[in-house]
């Protein structure tokens, strides 16, 4: 029997993916597990293994398609079919081959161009809200979903959605797709539509887009108005266009800023015995683990604690709903060249702190290989970041939606505190760090966020962990 290689789902808000590179072709003999394709969503740029072992059949999917989740990419023929029937699927690849550059494709004639679409007065639009997307009634009469950051970009530039052509599943249009429409209305054309894609089906090369002189003028702009300053670059300026992943990142940053009131609130922690007792076991830790034993794992299993006490605060806003996550998914924010990744640390309420030592160093060896995969981002529930240890007093983070808190440790550092001796004041010399917390306010009240950071630190500074 055959086995479909099907696009993943990569995490609850992923709803497709796209091919970036084929690792195999037709014909190979493909072992279970084997990488088959990378693929890039929102969330990862990460590979495909093979669901099992066999020969690559057909490949369905073509490179730059961008498909939904659970269609098919691929067919493998088990190791042990018939070879007769091996050739039958294989041959209409046959012909083809050898693959023409683009350069030397000949597609057949494209049909006559569509003339832009002329302006026409149209009634005010619908929208209804839908887990954070928007429908709209377009010109013919079936709805159109955009999210509140296409929704407000085009607001405040003053265009009617209906006439921007967009790439997404179901035509959905994306701000990559207003920003590609804004631009050449703004050089004096306008965009191609963009040719329709297929569940599962190879995408045909889209006809390139034409620039033709627009019949009316851009529409007047509406919304607050303000536009920053253009930079030109300069001569001896360095210009590093945004990678995927950066673009992505900022998509969800904006998103997170504009969608959840921001509530910040910060402790000054005493983190002495938590480092005497990181300091009296990290050799023995360190023969017996294979690895070295940081202040990270402390922090992790204190915020662990604390969430147990404070549920609420390991919630994920659904729609117009909260829902409190039975098991904590601990997030923890790791640095790359490309930016920020958050690995999960899953069920971390029933290990250890070795046991949340052992799950940090297993991903952050995968983050430094390049192999962490979908699951291992997927399903966080609370986030804590450690952004170093140098010249980092404290800071506020931006909630990972669609959590309702983040946790940001500030720099460990030795200096002198009040303390009490005996019933006496005293100066003495104490390692302190400063937590801050990082809330949403429609979810977390300021006396849950103070009573959950509190415990927090007072869970630090008791320091009370079997190593």
């Amino acid at each position: 029997m055959a086995i479909d290689v099907t696009m993943p789902q990569m995490g609850e808000s992923v709803v497709e993916g796209t091919i970036t590179k084929w690792l195999v072709k037709e014909g190979d003999v493909v072992t279970e597990d084997q990488a088959l394709v990378e693929i890039s969503t929102d969330k990862v740029d990460t590979e495909i293994p093979s669901p099992g072992a066999g020969r690559i059949a057909k490949i369905v999917a073509e490179e730059g398609q961008t498909l939904p989740v659970g269609a098919t990419l691929a067919v493998i023929e088990p190791a042990g079919a018939d070879a007769s029937a091996k050739l039958k699927i294989v041959a209409p690849k046959a012909a083809p081959k050898p693959e023409p550059t683009p350069a030397q494709a000949k597609p057949a004639p494209p049909p006559p161009p569509t003339p832009p679409p002329q302006p026409t007065p149209s009634p005010q639009p619908m929208q209804t809200a839908s887990a954070g997307m928007h429908e709209i009634e377009s010109e013919s009469g079936g709805p159109r979903r955009f999210s509140p950051v296409v929704l407000k970009i085009a607001a405040e530039e003053g265009i009617d959605l209906s006439r921007v052509p967009g790439t997404g599943i179901g035509g959905r249009v994306s701000k990559r797709d207003l920003q590609r429409y804004l631009d050449a209305l703004r050089k004096g054309g306008t965009p191609a539509a963009p040719q329709p894609q297929t569940n599962g089906a190879a995408q045909s090369s889209p006809r390139p887009a034409t620039s033709v002189a627009p019949t009316t003028p851009p529409p007047a702009q509406s919304g607050p108005g303000f536009k920053p300053p253009i930079y030109q670059p300069l001569e001896g300026d360095i210009v590093e266009p945004f990678t995927r992943r950066r673009k992505l990142i900022a998509e969800h940053m904006v998103y997170s800023k504009t969608h959840s009131p921001h509530v910040g609130t910060v402790a000054e922690v005493d983190v002495t015995n938590a480092m005497r007792l990181r300091e009296k076991h990290k050799d023995e830790f360190a023969r017996r683990e294979g690895f070295n034993l940081t202040f990270l794992p402390l922090a992790a299993a204190a915020t662990v604690r604390a969430l147990k006490e404070f549920p609420r605060m390991n919630a994920s806003v659904v729609g117009d709903s909260v829902v409190i996550r039975r098991e904590i998914n601990l997030g923890i924010a790791m640095d790359t060249d490309e930016g920020l990744l958050v690995p999960v640390i899953k069920a971390a309420q029933t290990m250890s702190v070795v046991g949340i030592a052992r799950a940090i160093e297993t991903l952050r060896r995968k983050v430094a290989d390049k192999k962490v995969t979908a699951d291992d981002l997927a399903g966080g529930s609370f986030t804590l970041s450690n952004p170093g240890r140098e010249g980092n007093l404290y800071g506020f983070a931006i909630i990972n939606q669609p959590q309702v808190g983040i946790l940001r440790m500030g720099e460990v550092k030795k200096r002198p505190v009040v303390v009490e001796v005996d019933g006496a004041d005293a100066l003495a010399i104490r390692t302190m760090m400063y937590l801050a917390l990082s809330y949403d306010h429609r979810v977390v009240d300021g006396v849950l966020g103070n009573s959950f950071l509190y415990r927090a630190a007072r869970i630090l500074e008791e320091a009370d962990f079997e190593l």
